[in-house]
């Protein structure tokens, strides 16, 4: 197995989903068991009856979203994790990431499951890698740590900042690899030419903290450095990595993900870009159905690596399209409501733009019945939108496939003079 981490990622698909099925049903019971919030946003689930990827779908969505207000209500998880504070020796680490959120990791190798990442990057036993993720009081510089240290490499902990520094401790030790954000990496590869020093020893690249544009990753190719990005959160660790430049990123074999639309829990077809949910398979920090913010879509097919799991098509934004109108908060999840309330909707976009000096919102929806076999219509979403966002608005009906499909739900067009 020189190819792949392990003989999970060429599975044959359905059996990985019926595994998968069992395993996320397993999870449920456990998260339902040892960790209190879960039993509360969980109540009245039968965990046996969840024999279905469609049932798991119908469970409730916990959001990253509402992290702070819970972990506030029950302090210092939220009641979402299947450890106290302490644990007995379980936990390892403790961190702060901004809002504040708190999150932990246990005393299991490779807690964050970055090592499937790292090795589809190309880093082998023997490497060293600079790590330049944050160490401070945020995990992501231990996630590269952990992943190195399961595939037998040593690190360079070189966090953020003190980029001379960086650049020489680069010349000296003469790390195989880079681990960090994509921009960092091409300021120190740029601070490196200013200093005349030689980092070229970097060959290989594992990105992660914000996009990696085509022109940034075109400038790490002429100086000879293949960077792969990889997907994760503080709270879920490794979502999903690349293995192929430019060709969506596999799934992790930890997890299961949903898209969903915006503001909603209901999973959207393979292709639509929505919302990435994802249930966690990591005993510590149970997370069922949980809401990342971010906007993704499942690609179509496989990867041309051989790897069998589903793909996305990675980081497109984010989901949380609040918006003010006139004084009121418009959120997505009331905009899902009105689509709840209207079936003949199947598609729908709140645009908000500034018309003669005040708010305008026009709800455009798909809907089979926009060449006008029901006149009644328009009248009626919109007294829906009066009355579950407080505010008047428009209504706008288009053919099916006349919206953008970019995950947006309230577009703020709104340009002042």
């Amino acid at each position: 197995m020189t190819e792949y981490y392990d003989a999970l990622e060429t599975r044959d698909p359905e059996a990985r989903r019926a595994e998968l099925l069992t395993a996320v049903a397993a999870q449920v019971r456990h998260a339902m068991a040892h960790a209190p919030g879960y039993a509360q946003i969980l109540a009245g689930v039968d965990a046996r009856d969840l024999a279905s990827f469609a049932a798991i779908a119908a469970l409730p969505v916990t959001r990253k979203s509402e992290l702070a207000q819970l972990q506030k209500a029950q302090p210092p998880f939220g009641g979402l994790a299947a450890h106290s504070r302490g644990a007995g020796g379980r936990l390892k680490y403790l961190f702060a990431s901004p809002g504040p959120i708190y999150e932990l990791a246990a005393h299991r190798d490779d807690y964050w499951r970055f090592a499937r990442a790292l090795f589809a990057a190309g880093i082998r036993a023997g490497d060293v890698a600079h790590n330049a993720f944050s160490y401070h009081l945020t995990p992501a510089g231990a996630m590269g740590d952990s992943g190195c240290h399961a595939l037998g490499c040593a690190v360079i902990p070189a966090g953020v900042g003190h980029t001379e520094q960086q650049v020489e401790v680069i010349r000296d030790l003469k790390p195989d690899a880079y681990l960090g954000t994509p921009s960092f990496l091409k300021i120190l590869l740029q601070k490196a030419d200013d200093l005349g020093t030689d980092v070229s020893s970097i060959k290989k690249a594992l990105v992660s903290g914000e996009a990696l544009p085509p022109s940034t990753r075109g400038y790490l190719d002429e100086r000879g450095v293949t960077a792969l990005q990889a997907y994760a959160t503080a709270d879920l660790g490794l979502i999903a990595y690349e293995t192929v430049a430019d060709h969506g990123l596999i799934i992790d074999e930890a997890v299961y993900l949903e898209i969903v639309r915006p503001g909603s829990g209901q999973v959207v077809a393979d292709g639509e870009v929505g919302e990435v949910v994802v249930t966690t398979l990591n005993p510590d920090y149970p997370l069922i159905r949980f809401a990342t913010g971010d906007l993704s879509a499942i690609m179509g097919g496989h990867s041309a690596c051989g790897r069998t799991n589903r793909r996305i098509k990675g980081w497109m934004g984010r989901a949380d399209q609040t918006a003010k109108v006139r004084g009121m908060f418009v959120h997505p999840a009331q905009i899902e409501q009105v689509l709840q309330r209207h079936r003949e909707i199947t598609r729908a976009r709140l645009v908000i733009d500034w018309v003669g000096e005040s708010d305008r919102m026009t709800l455009k929806c798909e809907s089979p019945f926009a060449g006008g076999a029901d006149p009644s219509l328009p009248a009626a979403i919109a007294a829906s939108i009066r009355d579950l966002c407080k505010v008047r608005g428009e209504v706008e009906l288009v053919e099916p496939g006349g919206l953008p499909n970019d995950g947006v739900v309230i577009e703020d067009a709104r340009k002042y003079a």
